[in-house]
């Protein structure tokens, strides 16, 4: 029996051994241990904002980002003009639908807007040398219910928003997404640029969840106009 009893605990040991780490590597890494939160579906944005600074406000600018501004024409110099992509922020204030999947590694933001897709990077950091593209580089972690997202690496070439706020290739926007309610979704923009804004700023725009929908074909022939600055 003192036998048989030590075969037991030898068995459980070796089974215990085996485990553990198993144990361990969810204990140091709790996303891994619990399933991330849902937030798929396709959303539509609750109000369209054009400008992100209410009326009668006036932004943090530098004097290169307030000259910046009153240069702004939306019927003239709005890259939109000529179908360029919406960039980061502005895009997220676009008053079309978007659908978010959720797949291993990565967020997926699919715009209808300009058929754009966002790419948001759960497990790398940003890399070291980024060539600036319109939407940056995104890269999310998730912080109980809300996905943090950091994005940086823009070309200078997108409107913050829809009536001219510049930014350089110095912005960066963190925002704080979370589903408020099963059919309500959040989101919370941080967004610096000390070359164009004396302080970080705040935004803010919720999205309601549209069962059924599904993201349409979008088709953008504007680019008879010309927005660059000779």
């Amino acid at each position: 029996m003192l036998r048989n009893r030590l075969k037991g605990s030898i068995f459980a040991g070796a089974a215990l051994l085996l485990v553990l780490p198993a144990i361990f590597a969810q204990t140091a890494n709790p996303s891994k241990a619990a399933a991330a939160p849902d937030l798929t579906g396709v959303w539509l944005i609750d109000r369209f904002q054009p400008a992100l600074f209410p009326k009668g406000t006036t932004p943090p600018f530098t004097p290169w980002g307030e000259a910046q501004f009153k240069k702004a024409d939306s019927t003239v110099n709005d890259p939109n003009l000529a179908c360029l992509p919406h960039g980061v922020p502005r895009v997220m204030f676009v008053p079309l639908p978007m659908e978010i999947f959720q797949v291993p590694g990565k967020v997926l933001m699919y715009q209808e807007a300009g058929n754009e897709l966002r790419q948001i990077h759960l497990d790398r950091a940003h890399p070291k040398d980024l060539d600036g593209t319109y939407n940056g580089d995104s890269i999310g972690k998730w912080e109980g219910e809300t996905l943090v997202v950091d994005t940086i690496g823009f070309n200078e070439i997108t409107w913050v928003d829809h009536v001219g706020l510049p930014h350089t290739d110095a912005l960066h926007v963190v925002e704080r997404i979370h589903r408020v309610d099963h059919n309500t979704l959040v989101d919370d923009f941080t967004i610096e640029d000390p070359k164009a804004y004396t302080k970080p700023w705040t935004a803010s725009q919720t999205y309601h969840l549209k069962p059924g929908w599904e993201i349409a074909e979008y088709v953008c022939d504007n680019n008879k106009y010309v927005y660059h600055e000779k």
